[in-house]
């Protein structure tokens, strides 16, 4: 089923998570363990991550692949410009569609380690918006998701820019967006917002990962992820005495946000998983007490 369908014909919000490929063989079962205890959570669909290098790419596949046949869950795989040329990413959309995996997040990707500039690495896809052009002109019966950013694009400081370059991947047919991960849900209803002002009136999912440790979170800040830290959630951080007592606030925080997202009466919520079930949980039994 494409996720367009699934939100189009939601009723209540829908959920979703995300997973990456596994580096190492030994965590594919660990991996295949979460999804299982995340599974009686009913996800609409689960997505899994791409990466610029061959053999994480291999991985995806394989992952994907593997969701698809042993879970029966509608399974997103992530597509990036980096490195892409057409005639694979036409091989890897047919093998998709041969292994009924219709959908794909349409992304231009980060740099991968060892090139000197994102323009080195790209081939035929210079932005999203070409990847989408393609998919959606070759391979019209696979749905396509592309990127948002509530807090702004870390490479595009205009923000008027920003969201006329979303508009024009929306126009190149992509179903829905879905957003970085954010921690004040007044950027994303901003966000909302600006969108609909520029016209676009796809499904605009909101991204959630719960802060788990101190050092994720200065991780947060290092890569540049565009997450802003609300004062209040960080003086509890980093006053919290260890990261047992910081997952426990950042699942207290993730669950308010995502409360006050269904109390607004949004499409879906996509939960940013890094593979473990235990945060998701939790935030799914704080919803229900």
């Amino acid at each position: 089923m494409l996720v367009k369908e699934i939100l189009n014909a939601a009723v209540n919000p829908v959920f979703s998570f995300e997973f990456f490929p596994p580096k190492k063989d030994e965590e594919w079962e660990t991996l295949f363990a979460t999804i299982a205890a995340l599974s009686p959570l009913n996800p609409s669909y689960v997505s899994v991550t791409y990466g610029a290098g061959g053999s994480t790419r291999s991985r995806t596949h394989n992952l994907v692949t593997r969701i698809q046949k042993e879970t029966g869950l509608t399974v997103v795989s992530h597509l990036t410009c980096i490195c892409s040329d057409r005639d694979e990413t036409g091989s890897i959309l047919e093998n998709y569609q041969k292994n009924g995996i219709n959908n794909v997040l349409a992304l231009r990707g980060d740099k991968p380690a060892g090139v000197a500039s994102i323009d080195d690495a790209i081939k035929d896809f210079p932005h999203a918006i070409d990847l989408v052009g393609f998919i959606k002109t070759n391979y019209p019966a696979i749905g396509v998701g592309v990127a948002g950013f509530p807090e702004g694009h870390p490479e595009t400081p205009n923000r008027l820019k920003e969201i006329e370059y979303l508009k024009e991947k929306i126009d190149a047919g992509a179903d829905y967006i879905v957003t970085q991960l954010f921690f004040d849900n007044r950027d994303y209803f901003d966000f909302v917002e600006r969108c609909a002002i520029a016209g676009i009136t796809v499904p605009i999912i909101p991204g959630i990962m719960p802060v788990s440790t101190k050092k994720g979170l200065i991780r947060m800040a290092e890569l540049a992820l565009g997450a802003r830290v609300p004062a209040p959630l960080l003086s509890k951080v980093l006053n919290a005495e260890n990261d047992t007592e910081v997952a426990s606030i950042g699942i207290e925080w993730a669950t308010n946000q995502v409360q006050e997202l269904i109390d607004h009466h949004i499409k879906g919520i996509h939960f940013y998983t890094l593979n473990m079930a235990d945060a998701t949980l939790r935030i799914f039994n704080n919803l229900h007490q």
